[in-house]
């Protein structure tokens, strides 16, 4: 019995994690390097972001973000983000059901086209659309013959940013909805669920905070992008710059105090997207305990 007793703090001790073990000073060292690095890459940049953008006062800051430029590019930017975000998740939701739920010739090619937008430069893909909607381009004859216009008007601003944010949804759904499998989905139709009824009361639910965090980050990337759109803006003021262009022009002209100043209004959009994040992965956590 004594030899039993005697044997227990061994085998505890045994069984504690290797990195407890660690000294210290390695840990404090590591997380020390790790708290610089964040602060000098991401936190001292957004800092001067604000210094400048307050640099010359209140009554300057307020007038570069409340000129009309500056407010119509705002708009356009929050319009744009309106539009793809649900176009995207509707996509997602689509191509995540029909891959996880049906075996079809060719899925592996549709995974892949779905991964196409991270591996082409933004730029790339606006000068595509150039070439397919320009003036100039495959379709442009058409188009000018409706009297219809994509590039450097709001519809190619809207296509641009569709491209970019293309994956996100759907790649945040298809690995939850691969290890969920299908179970649940034929226990349902068994019973004689219909489709619809399989899909509001059995899948959504089990993917609601997957698809909720693939659309902030598809509206993080929306509100944000900057290559392909400026391809196919024009960059005309008023009408087709969004706030990243916005930003860019007033910089161009040496305008610092403004440009830092609209950069702000993105920088604090990112953090209201960071909040949302943050209490959507605190929910999720909360309900799966």
């Amino acid at each position: 019995m004594n030899s039993k007793v005697s044997a227990l703090p061994d085998a505890r001790t045994q069984e504690q994690p290797r990195h407890l073990a660690e000294p210290a000073a390695v840990r404090w060292l590591l997380i020390g390097i790790a708290l610089l690095f964040l602060g000098l890459v991401l936190v001292l940049p957004l800092l001067v972001v604000f210094a400048e953008a307050f640099r010359k006062g209140l009554a300057v800051y307020w007038a570069a973000v409340s000129e009309p430029d500056a407010l119509s590019a705002l708009q356009l930017t929050v319009l744009t983000a309106a539009i793809v975000v649900p176009l995207n998740t509707l996509f997602g939701l689509a191509a995540a059901w029909a891959m996880t739920k049906f075996q079809f010739r060719g899925k592996q090619v549709l995974v892949t086209l779905i991964d196409l937008p991270f591996a082409i430069s933004p730029v790339i893909a606006g000068l595509i659309f150039v070439l397919l909607f320009g003036t100039r381009g495959v379709f442009g004859p058409l188009l000018e013959a409706v009297h219809f216009k994509i590039i450097f008007a709001f519809p190619g601003i809207v296509l641009a940013t569709l491209f970019v944010t293309f994956p996100f949804v759907a790649r945040e759904l298809l690995p939850l909805m691969q290890t969920q499998g299908s179970a649940e989905e034929e226990a349902a139709a068994s019973m004689g669920a219909t489709g619809w009824q399989i899909f509001w009361r059995v899948t959504l639910p089990n993917i609601k905070w997957g698809l909720l965090y693939g659309m902030i980050l598809c509206n993080a990337r929306a509100m944000g992008e900057f290559g392909a759109v400026s391809v196919v803006s024009g960059h005309i003021r008023g009408q087709t710059n969004t706030l990243p262009l916005h930003v860019e022009i007033l910089y161009n002209e040496y305008q610092f105090a403004a440009s830092f100043a609209v950069a702000s209004i993105l920088v604090f959009l990112a953090f209201v997207t960071l909040v949302v994040k943050h209490v959507v992965e605190r929910k999720h956590k909360t309900q799966s305990i």
